[in-house]
């Protein structure tokens, strides 16, 4: 039978220290209600009292209800030479008004001397003092013993004592720390086992990601008896950040056994992941393993000719029961089974002619040639196949367009400063009228943008709603200098959907043109019949 494991999420405290982010009040309550939604059991708010931003959370997040997950407040064992009830940190942690305790100690006789400054011995009266005083007052209590396994090397007798000092003293769960993230799994293996000889008080473990091992040891310390995981929302936390809870959760239920989640909550693993990502402002990692966009992506055509014939043929699980799911991405790699995959996926109507998909196909062979990559830009994929089609009609066509930039010197009441001007005149044919117009912009592709919505929105008003949200340039061929070709991806938005589109030229402001024409065109052909 599968032992029973308790998920223990600390995103609020550990992976909040990564770098970059910075959760306001508002966010950290939204995150608490989305761990609750996906049955994680114990929440680590942080530190109670340590700032007016986590004085402003505890207080909001005693009005909340969750139905799945427990509250933990963290903090650290009394100070040294003081007594546990005249500690402050303490005294908040009992104040905050939550039933649970997570302490963090030294466990390795190393730190106890250089780091914290005191003797082994004052050291282990600091964790019974603190255990008890917390147990005194009903919490609850589970004991960090911070840097472990690497006070397991040095001496693990003093290491073991403390967490048999610990359990005496009435922690609930000794929670083995790889603070440093530098051990094996193997060396995982061997403390925990000898952990187990020296109380019968759960084990947890928390590892961090510095060797790239943390979901490893941390399932090595499953397989061998640790049944309170600790972990973060998309590995965020400090340095290479923490074990990865969206990488543990799916491992544990779909691969071990252990039924940790339901079904139901698994199947919110990706969503979960994505707005944690959204919250921390930082792109969500494409290339994480079940919860990222390319989890279960398949490029080459011999793989997406597989799947489409055993959709099991390249995937390790169903990308359905983690809430992802397959994508066929058309590349240079792909097979003309891939694409007409690939337009089935986006809801095209593919042609029926193999001569026309042959056609679509040395096309899409073509433009790749020449820089473009549909990967990340599936709005101009859809564009390739509509105008492989001999009757489609575009919504609008280039004439022809003129980029003017200007270095000027300013006047001598500005003190004679330089300034840039940027004009664009474009000329482009709507059904049977030509329109003409200029612009300036900040910028020669703003002042393109701006000179083509001018001529475009006389025929489609509702154009005014597509913002370019994102713009990003990558360099081909970087030995050639100036003269490489650039790929310019665009990323636009209407405020409801976003979509990708791409253009690839020697000359960037052509680039430019091509991606951003396809993002207009694009938007027009899903929302305006042509004219």
């Amino acid at each position: 039978m599968a032992p029973k494991v308790e998920l223990y999420d600390t995103t609020l405290r550990d992976g909040a220290q990564k770098e970059g982010i910075s959760f306001s009040v508002v966010d950290k309550l939204k995150i608490a209600e989305k761990l609750d939604e996906l049955g994680i059991h114990y929440i680590e708010g942080g530190w109670p009292g340590s700032n007016p931003k986590d004085a402003e959370f505890f207080e909001k997040l005693r009005n909340s209800e969750f139905k799945n997950a427990q509250i933990s407040v963290f903090g650290s064992t009394r100070h040294a030479d003081i007594k546990a009830e005249d500690d402050e940190n303490l005294i908040m942690l009992v104040g905050a008004g939550f039933g649970i305790a997570t302490i963090v100690a030294k466990s390795s006789d190393l730190h106890v001397k250089r780091v914290l400054g005191t003797t082994l011995e004052e050291n282990l009266r600091m964790i019974d003092d603190s255990v008890r005083y917390l147990r005194a007052k009903g919490m609850k209590v589970f004991f960090d013993a911070e840097h472990f396994f690497d006070g397991y090397k040095s001496n693990p007798e003093y290491s073991l004592k403390t967490l048999e000092v610990a359990a005496e003293a009435g922690a609930n769960c000794l929670v083995l720390c790889d603070t440093n993230g530098g051990a094996l799994p193997s060396e995982i293996v061997t403390a925990v086992k000898a952990a187990k000889k020296v109380s019968r008080v759960p084990l947890g473990i928390h590892a961090h990601n510095d060797s790239g091992l943390a979901v490893a040891n941390t399932l090595a310390a499953v397989e061998n008896g640790a049944t309170h995981i600790q972990g973060t929302i998309n590995g965020y936390g400090e340095r290479c950040g923490n074990a990865n809870l969206c990488s543990i959760i799916p491992v544990l239920k779909l691969k071990m056994g252990i039924d940790c989640i339901s079904d139901e909550q698994l199947a919110k693993l990706s969503e979960v992941s994505h707005y944690v990502s959204e919250a921390a402002n930082l792109i969500p990692d494409a290339f994480l393993p079940f919860v990222g966009a390319s989890a279960f992506s398949h490029k080459a055509g011999y793989h997406a000719d597989g799947v489409a014939k055993w959709a099991d043929a390249y995937h390790h699980i169903d990308p359905n029961k983690v809430g992802n799911k397959r994508r066929i991405v058309v590349s240079e790699q792909a097979g003309r089974r891939s694409i007409i995959q690939k337009a089935q996926e986006r809801g095209l109507d593919i042609p029926t002619d193999k001569k026309e998909v042959k056609e679509l196909f040395d096309q899409i062979k073509l433009m790749e040639s020449r820089g473009f990559q549909y990967e990340n830009a599936e709005a101009s994929f859809d564009l390739l196949v509509h105008r492989a089609r001999p009757d489609y009609k575009p919504p609008f066509e280039l004439v022809d367009f003129m980029v003017v930039v200007e270095n000027r010197r300013r006047s001598p009441t500005n003190k004679g400063r330089e300034e840039m001007l940027d004009e664009a005149m474009v000329k482009v044919r709507v059904g049977n009228e030509i329109m003409h117009t200029v612009a300036e912009g900040n910028g020669p592709v703003n002042a393109l943008d701006e000179a083509l919505r001018k001529a475009l929105v006389v025929f489609y008003p509702s154009l005014a709603a597509v913002k370019l949200v994102d713009y990003k340039v990558r360099i081909l061929e970087e030995s050639t200098g100036t003269e490489s070709q650039v790929r310019v991806l665009i990323e636009s938005s209407d405020g409801v959907d976003d979509w990708r589109t791409v253009g690839s030229s020697t000359d960037i402001i052509e680039a430019s043109w091509l991606a951003l024409t396809d993002s207009l065109e694009y938007w027009l052909l899903k929302h305006e019949a042509p004219k």
